[in-house]
């Protein structure tokens, strides 16, 4: 049984998305106040479909910033060092994550080169270091979502906690925000009135700071004219303006924004986002802060399904992890859950702790409304939405219409593990990805038919979809069975060196057009899970997001040529791939140097900070190297490795213990425990050239 916590913040961080995905489209600021209301007059649904909507910095900060947790402030406090770290960590610096608009001008941009260059949070984000301006901009309320979630009901510990992480790039209104606005999402885990939700952000800030001021002008408006938000908006306008305050995006205009959405709203979701959205200035930051209070105050039931079933349960994120970017908003949600128990000093449900598995893909569909990203290839043959009516095991699962299916017609019932390029419709924030489904792992779901027409059965046949050629590769079709649950188990085949994009059964009508086959299909416990082997070919690898597939690149000029992936840089760069969480493997792929000293293999990164890597680091020598925010050597010896010789490196972690070998002899081995887990990849700690040919990868 999904407890009340555990929807409530599933709920908050759905409810986020929703607004970022309604205000993204008339974020831009030529989009003014006007312009949007002669455009698009009173907002009530989306006004633009995307292929997949790819989240920008409002997600990316919630997500990643809150793995500090994870991290570093594993048993004890968060302090403003800690979230600064994961700032390093999960950036690709100049790509993604948040906008990149120059030192001086992007206060993210600007606190990330401070850190960069050793000034530590939350120096690097005060006002004595970046000025009053550029302190107060918008960012230090929209990156901190997260932090309300995991502090249920206890606004002060919520505003705590996204205070020092706002701190890293903010200070002063720009520090005050964030309290206010996780101070209010905590507080909605115990009330949905919006006064309450008010008086709890206020509760923690000062009463003179310009926030409060802000507050308190809303509210009084509000009070004395509660008729049309529009007539509040001309007094923000006036009194609070995009033209009182300067930099690129104050936050003070856009607090004003967020409290006149909230009042207005009237405790409904759809009503507050939509008012955040229509009101102009930073709309999906506003929008989505405003969609986290009132997705957690209105809980799940609160939500609209016009503004759910778009989302589908998945955002893509653009941290340096492909892996972690692909990310299942129910799954997630488990997370932020287990560490509000944690937080909290509480023992998390067990139920709660089992369906919880990094590194695998498991979906229950316990959690009222969730799809977990399933999707049909055709909707007019079939449409996917919960169920409560049939479960193999707890209370939910996924309803699959049939309707009128005649024999030879198909329809995909498929998760999406892996993403290119064509399947966006345009460049934000340039995510990339790494699959979450590989070859060797294994496949499993429940399937139950309730047939209402036909006189033959239908059949699902268990597939994958590879995305170089997107080509079908089919198992044997296996005849469901009516009124009973079936087992559909089948191992993800090799695939050649491409990447896994759909995982999933074709269900296929059996039944003559005379006997046109209605009904009901469900699916539960969709699980991948098992050791996974397998190559990338890099011939079949493609530039997309200015990355090649499937890695993350974070620095460096990286291009295909010649079946080989090629890295020149002038600084340490490096590409990443594979599961986040995987423990113990071993991989290789041929390794040219063609000039300068470093040509490294990389093994269980957890980041752009966090990782081992091996390989040549100087003339005459093989190095085992440790990064924990600069790199370190665990081992070496002497090695008369040559320019333009290609040798076959190979990476084994098992354990605690990290293994080169080149050409099939053992080089060098250490034993360290720091990381247990991470991706795999390669790349350089100083300038030169490199080729790397197809990699091999098996887990142990």
């Amino acid at each position: 049984m999904i407890n009340c916590y555990l929807e409530k913040v599933y709920a908050g961080f759905l409810g986020m998305n929703i607004g970022i995905r309604l205000g993204a489209p008339v974020e831009p600021t030529i989009w003014t106040y006007e312009r949007i209301q002669s455009t698009y007059g009173d907002i009530t649904d989306y006004v633009k479909e995307y292929k997949n909507f790819a989240a920008d910095d409002d997600a990316n900060g919630p997500v990643f910033f809150l793995r500090a947790l994870y991290d570093d402030a594993k048993d004890r406090e968060l302090t403003p060092q800690d979230v600064a770290r994961a700032w390093l960590n999960y950036a690709r610096e100049g790509v993604g994550m948040f906008w990149w608009g120059g030192y001086g001008t992007s206060t993210e941009h600007t606190a990330y080169l401070n850190l960069k260059n050793n000034i530590p949070a939350p120096l690097s984000g005060s006002i004595e270091q970046n000025g009053e301006i550029l302190a107060e901009q918008i960012g230090g309320q929209i990156f901190i979502d997260t932090w309300g979630l995991v502090n249920p009901a206890n606004p002060k510990k919520a505003a705590d906690y996204g205070a020092a992480a706002a701190s890293v790039s903010h200070d002063g209104n720009g520090v005050w925000g964030a309290r206010f606005i996780c101070a209010a999402i905590a507080k909605a885990f115990e009330t949905s009135d919006v006064q309450e939700l008010l008086d709890a952000g206020i509760a923690e800030i000062p009463e003179d700071c310009t926030y409060r001021h802000v507050v308190d002008a809303v509210r009084a408006f509000h009070t004395a004219h509660p008729e049309n938000w529009r007539d509040c908006h001309a007094m923000l306008m006036r009194d609070w303006g995009y033209d009182k305050y300067q930099g690129v995006c104050h936050i003070i205009p856009n607090a004003g924004v967020c409290i006149m959405a909230l009042l207005y709203g009237e405790g409904r979701f759809d009503r507050t986002v939509e008012i955040a959205t229509m009101a102009g200035w930073d709309t999906d930051c506003n929008a989505g802060n405003v969609g986290t209070i009132m997705g957690v105050a209105c809980g799940i039931e609160g939500l609209p399904a016009h503004y759910r079933a778009p989302i589908n349960d998945s955002i893509v994120c653009s941290g340096i992890s492909g892996y972690l970017n692909i990310l299942d908003i129910p799954t997630y949600a488990k997370e932020v859950a287990l560490l509000g128990y944690r937080l909290a000093n509480e023992a998390a449900p067990q139920e709660l702790q089992q369906s919880c598995r990094p590194g695998e893909v498991f979906f229950d569909f316990e959690i009222p409304g969730s799809t977990h990203n399933i999707r049909v290839s055709d909707p007019f043959l079939c449409t996917a939405s919960h169920s409560t009516e049939q479960a193999y095991e707890g209370s939910g699962s996924l309803k699959i219409l049939m309707d009128r299916l005649v024999r030879g017609n198909q329809c995909k019932i498929y998760y999406k593990p892996f993403y290119t390029r064509d399947e966006f419709s345009d460049e934000r924030y340039s995510p990339v990805f790494s699959p979450t489904v590989y070859p060797g792992q294994t496949v499993s779901m429940k399937l139950y038919l309730d047939q209402w027409n036909g006189n033959e059965t239908p059949g699902v046949a268990p597939y994958i979809r590879t995305a170089g050629d997107k080509k079908d590769h089919l198992q044997g079709f296996i005849k469901l069975k009516q009124h009973e649950w079936i087992d559909v188990t089948f191992t993800v085949p090799d695939t050649q060196g491409d990447e896994v994009d759909e995982v999933g059964v074709v269900l296929e009508g059996y039944a003559p057009a005379s006997f046109k086959t209605l009904g009901l299909v469900y699916l539960d416990n969709f699980t991948v899970s098992g050791k996974s082997a397998y190559s990338i070919a890099i011939q079949k690898q493609k530039r997309n997001f200015a990355a090649i597939t499937p890695f993350s690149m974070d620095h460096g000029a990286w291009d295909l040529y010649g079946g080989t992936l090629n890295l020149m840089r002038n600084e340490p760069s490096f590409a990443y791939t594979g599961n986040y969480y995987a423990e113990n493997y071993v991989f290789e792929a041929p390794v040219t140097p063609r000039h300068g000293e470093s040509h490294l293999l990389v093994c269980r990164a957890q980041g752009a900070q966090r990782c081992y890597a091996a390989g040549f680091d100087e003339k005459g020598k093989a190095v085992l190297l440790k990064n924990d925010f600069g790199f370190s050597t665990l081992a070496s010896c002497d090695f008369d490795w040559k320019e333009n010789q290609t040798y076959r490196m190979e990476l084994r972690c098992e354990q605690d213990e990290i293994t080169l070998l080149v050409d099939g002899k053992v080089l060098l081995s250490a034993k360290d425990e720091a990381y247990g887990y991470g991706m795999f990849g390669c790349g350089s700690c100083r300038m030169g050239r490199t080729s790397f040919g197809d990699f091999t990868y098996r887990e142990l």
